[in-house]
Formats: structure tokens, sequence, C-alpha cells
């Protein structure tokens, strides 16, 4: 397992305004030939905005989600525009989502969803030391804003509208740092 397979040709075969299905025909070391398709997203990727209040509760965003056809409750995010870097766009997603700005923010992590189909990355920031800022976005309606104590997650994580993968792990992961740092 130390060679890559060897990409024999790659193929688009639909597209999208934001992804494209990608044929792939690999050999792999052992001489095996398989054809692969992949779930092709621009090259910038995207964040997801753990923002913590000053009482402790992190913002929470309801909106549509057209794959379940429900709304939902999760972190705001976004795609990184071309020229941003992940703490740019972060800042920007939270002020268009949730209607506020952030004095500091890091980055937790990155994270992928079904990599063996998609090669979309997530930049997991934190932001804190919020304040009040609202720019506009490309949302189709207002987006309700609900904070949510950080010592309640065990809650939030039982809650059905709340089953985002990707912010559940998010949401961890900050816990987890900053339990290190208490």
């Amino acid at each position: 397992m130390t060679a890559k397979p060897e990409i024999l040709k790659l193929s688009k075969v639909a597209n999208s305004r934001l992804f494209y299905i990608e044929a792939m025909e690999l050999r792999f070391s052992n001489g095996v030939e398989r054809q692969y398709e992949r779930l092709r997203t621009g090259r910038q990727g995207a964040v997801m905005i753990v923002a913590i209040n000053g009482r402790d509760e992190v913002l929470l965003i309801r909106e549509y989600a057209a794959g379940l056809e429900e709304y939902v409750l999760t972190l705001p995010k976004g795609l990184i525009d071309p020229g941003e870097d992940a703490a740019t766009a972060a800042n920007r997603e939270l002020q268009e989502e949730a209607g506020f700005g952030a004095r500091e923010v890091s980055h937790v992590r990155q994270l992928t969803a079904a990599p063996n189909y998609m090669g979309h990355r997530l930049e997991v920031m934190l932001a804190r030391d919020l304040y009040p800022s609202k720019l506009e976005g490309d949302e189709p309606e207002p987006l309700e804003v609900i904070p949510w104590p950080l010592s309640k997650l065990p809650e939030l994580f039982e809650r059905e509208e709340f089953s985002e993968g990707r912010a559940i792990a998010a949401l961890c992961l900050v816990q987890q740092r900053l339990a290190k740092t208490d």
C-alpha cells in the first residue's frame, strides 16, 4: 500500500453550479483496474464556524436543508471565496448567517465527509470575542440564530433536528479543545 493507484483517465460525467461528477479509471499496484466516480467541488474548500459568545453559548442557525427537505439546526458554514483564507471566510460567513463578527478566529481541524467519493474539505473554525455585525449573504430567507449553552451540548446531540455529522464533530472537537485550556 505504499504506492497510490495510477490515474489512467479522468472524465466529467455531469456538471452543476456547485459540483461535478468525475469518472476515474485507476490501476492499482497489483495491476487491478477499476473505475470510480467522485463528486468534485471547487478547490477553495469551505468553513464551519463554532462561534461562542460571552455567555458560553454556541451560535446555531436554523436553515432549510434541501437534501432532507426539512429545517435543521446546524452551525454557520459556507464556501471559501477565491482570495480568502479560512479565517476571513469564517468571519464573513458568521456575519452573513448569524449577524456577528469575531475578533478572534482560530483553526481547529480539517474534516472530510465521504472521502471515498468526495474531495470536499471543511475547515472547522473557532470564533470568539463576538460583536454584532451583519453582512448581506446568499441565503434565500433570514436564518434563525439560536444561542445554545455549551454546558448543554449532550442535550443538543440528542435533538432530532441537529443531525449533521460535521456539526456534531466540530462541536466535539471544540469541546475537547476548551477542556484542555480550562
